[in-house]
């Protein structure tokens, strides 16, 4: 926040060694490195969002375990009566530094940084605008952290303040006003300092109301004015006065063009994708004739403050990622596979959070991520798929249509896992990944004969048509729809059921194959149908989903059909179709090798000995499990 001065020290003082004591009782572990990675600088967090370790800006703002262990640090903050946002402790090293800067982001925009010195040296000095002043014990300051500060530290004890942020009431304006005639290096307050009050266990105010996800464009416009009161270029020419014209007029359009979005989306999700390529344009646009422009106060070059005071704050979409459930359970699985028994299995669970069903409306009711949209050429996608303001979308969808067991809607902040199973997302591991960083993944596999019979069963009913009127293909297409898929016009319904099969199981298998072991877990159909209660348990140990009494009912005997089933299950079902079947099998047979390696790779002994499988032997005399289970 600017300032009338670089200085001001208020007319309050407060207990430094009482604060001291509190703070050297903290555990050491409660000390993190500063976020921006500045040698000998470390923090320790006491108001945050969502009372976490994080440094995030985006609120709401709640105390950290840490400050319920300081009662008077909570009574000096509470003190002030205003309301405060991120603050911390922050310790700097003997012999340390804190570099030149201005805070030129949106959060400083409006809010002032109050520091009191709880451990400190006449060593530590504070430079701010030509000015230089050690901030001693006790005493509670604040700056323009606008202008160009920086701190030295040539002690030889760690220094510590309480670093705290503000907007400020009028009240704490008024009381800055009654001290400003004070001359920031005259002597301290000679007051007393305010005591601590055991019988008060007070709590500061600290900031709730949630930013927006689309800033105002009267919001926008306020900081984009106050920006280009200050623009100027740091030569002095022709080129560099057209310079100027050129990124005014950018600024005009991006404001204009803000607003207009506004008007036709305001917060709405399927508005973030349209203000992200807005945004994106002019951070372009700006690259150029921006080059010598710079703060008249500070000399910070302008695209570094129209990055961070608008463009980044412009479109902030931290508060819905910050939504994402905690590790949830993708089911990655080919069509046809039985994930829709493990997903109704799992799902009964009370621990266990689902979108009711299937929910390929998740990601494909984004108009970009369907194929035949720009880089979208099938269901295959990536992480370059996956930008901000396409995964806060899927978060926020996601959150606000979670249902429990019974089917009642859970509260976005609930706890329990959520769980997913779309034969798609075979296709989209890395896209998932970006979307969902913590994710963990069961990979299901069928023996492929079954499988690609099952396939060629649901083309022919008609019963899972996907798209119709592909560019390349004659009719409509069924299930998943695989990179490669134009090269199937015209091919026999078993050759595109192989297709579909081997794409969904070989790209699954490469994709979990780049993350780590522990994040993802291997099962077999067969597996599934012949032991469900002890495969289940096992599931549920890797995935930390709830093995609770509805899901035991659920296993203690033979699974009920899935809802998707279309013909009653039974031994060796694929042999009504074993021409076709054993035709396309050694297009398949690499996979199927693969998908078997993958289990004896696992190391579970103990699944091997309950389901030995023969050794592959080849289309001709196809191989079948040693423990027979309906298909």
């Amino acid at each position: 926040m600017r300032l009338p001065r670089p200085f001001q020290r208020l007319a309050v003082h407060f207990d430094a060694a009482r604060l001291r004591a509190e703070v050297e009782a903290l555990p050491a572990t409660a000390w993190v490195d500063h976020p921006d990675g500045i040698a000998g600088n470390s923090a320790l967090r006491l108001i945050s969002s969502g009372g976490g370790e994080n440094d995030a800006l985006a609120g709401p703002m709640l105390p950290t375990p840490q400050l319920a262990r300081l009662p008077y640090l909570r009574q000096v903050l509470a003190s002030f009566g205003v309301v405060w946002s991120r603050s911390r402790l922050l310790r700097l090293a003997p012999g340390a530094a804190v570099p030149e800067h201005a805070d030129i982001n949106h959060h400083w925009f409006s809010r002032v940084r109050v520091h009191l010195p709880i451990v400190t040296q006449p060593e530590v000095r504070f430079h701010c605008g030509g000015e230089s002043v050690h901030m001693a014990a006790g005493e509670v300051w604040i700056f323009d952290n606008w202008r160009l500060h920086r701190v030295e530290h040539g002690g030889t004890a760690p220094r510590i303040h309480l670093v705290a942020d503000t907007s400020g009431s009028a009240a704490f304006w008024q009381f800055v006003q009654r001290g400003a005639a004070q001359p920031a290096g005259a002597p301290g307050a000679a007051a007393a300092p305010l005591p601590f009050d055991p019988g008060l266990d007070a709590m500061p105010l600290t900031e709730q109301a949630p930013a927006p996800y689309v800033m105002p464009p009267g919001e926008l416009e306020l900081l984009v004015q106050d920006l280009r009161a200050e623009l100027v270029a740091l030569d002095a020419s022709p080129a560099a006065d057209s310079r100027l014209a050129q990124y005014h007029a950018l600024l005009d359009a991006l404001c204009r063009d803000w607003r207009q979005l506004y008007a036709l989306h305001a917060q709405a999700p399927q508005g973030w994708t349209e203000f992200e390529r807005l945004r994106d344009a002019a951070r372009a646009r700006v690259q150029v004739p921006g080059a010598g422009l710079a703060m008249a106060s500070n000399r910070v070059a302008a695209n570094r403050v129209l990055e961070g005071r608008v463009l980044r704050a412009g479109l902030s979409l931290e508060r819905a990622l910050a939504r994402r459930p905690a590790r949830p359970v993708f089911i990655i699985a080919a069509p046809r596979s039985g994930s829709t028994l493990l997903f109704e299995t799992l799902a009964a669970s009370h621990g266990v959070t689902t979108l009711g069903g299937e929910a390929a409306w998740l990601i494909e009711g984004i108009p970009a991520l369907r194929p035949g949209a720009p880089g979208v050429e099938s269901n295959r996608l990536t992480a370059a798929h996956a930008s901000d303001a396409v995964a806060a979308r899927i978060v926020d969808e996601l959150v606000g249509r979670r249902v429990d067991a019974a089917g009642r809607a859970v509260a976005a902040d609930t706890p329990l896992r959520f769980v997913e199973k779309t034969p798609k997302n075979s296709l989209r591991v890395p896209f998932l990944e970006r979307v969902f960083p913590d994710a963990r993944y069961i990979f299901l596999w069928r023996d492929p004969r079954a499988s690609l019979a099952s396939i060629i069963e649901a083309w022919e009913s008609g019963a899972w048509k996907t798209y119709n009127g592909l560019d390349g293909f004659e009719g409509p297409w069924s299930l998943l729809l695989p990179p490669g898929w134009r090269a199937l016009r015209g091919r026999p319904l078993a050759e595109i059921a192989a297709f579909q099969w081997q794409a969904a199981n070989r790209i699954a298998l490469d994709d979990l194959g780049q993350l780590p072991r522990e994040r993802w877990t291997s099962v077999r159909y067969e597996e599934l149908v012949c032991d469900p209660r002890a495969t289940v348990e096992r599931l549920c140990r890797h995935t930390g989903i709830e093995f609770d009494a509805a899901l035991e009912v659920r296993v203690q005997g033979a699974l009920p059909l899935s809802r998707y089933t279309h013909t009653a299950p039974a031994p060796d079902k694929w042999r009504r179709r074993e021409g076709e079947v054993l035709g396309v099998l050694p297009a398949v047979m690499p996979t199927w090798e693969r998908l078997e390696r993958l289990e004896r790779l696992a190391g579970d002994d103990a699944q091997s000995k309950a389901y030995p499988y023969c050794a592959i032997s080849g289309p001709s005399r196809p191989a079948t499990s040693a423990r027979s289970c309906a298909s």
